[in-house]
């Protein structure tokens, strides 16, 4: 993380953290975690359409599942995300 290009932004209801990767850094991030205590994280994944098929992965066949029933389980596409709304196309 670069300190300078982070930044903080607390309102009533909500609050903002904007974090800046280090220049050496690259690729997306998968997660993060928060909390008051770091004793007591609590772990958040992105959006990404990785994180969504093995997400929607585990919803749909939680136990060890057959090689049936991963080849019948849905193609999940992320379309869009906004600040809003997620668009993703399941097939």
């Amino acid at each position: 993380l670069v300190s300078p290009e982070s930044s903080v932004s607390v309102s009533a209801h909500n609050a903002v953290v904007g974090l800046a990767k280090a220049p050496g850094s690259s690729g997306l991030w998968d997660k993060f975690s928060f909390g008051l205590d770091p004793s007591a994280l609590q772990e958040r994944l992105f959006v990404s359409e990785e994180n969504i098929d093995g997400f929607l992965g585990t919803a749909f066949c939680p136990s060890p599942c057959s090689q049936s029933a991963l080849e019948s389980q849905p193609l999940i596409e992320v379309l869009d995300v906004t600040e809003d709304r997620i668009q993703i196309r399941v097939e």
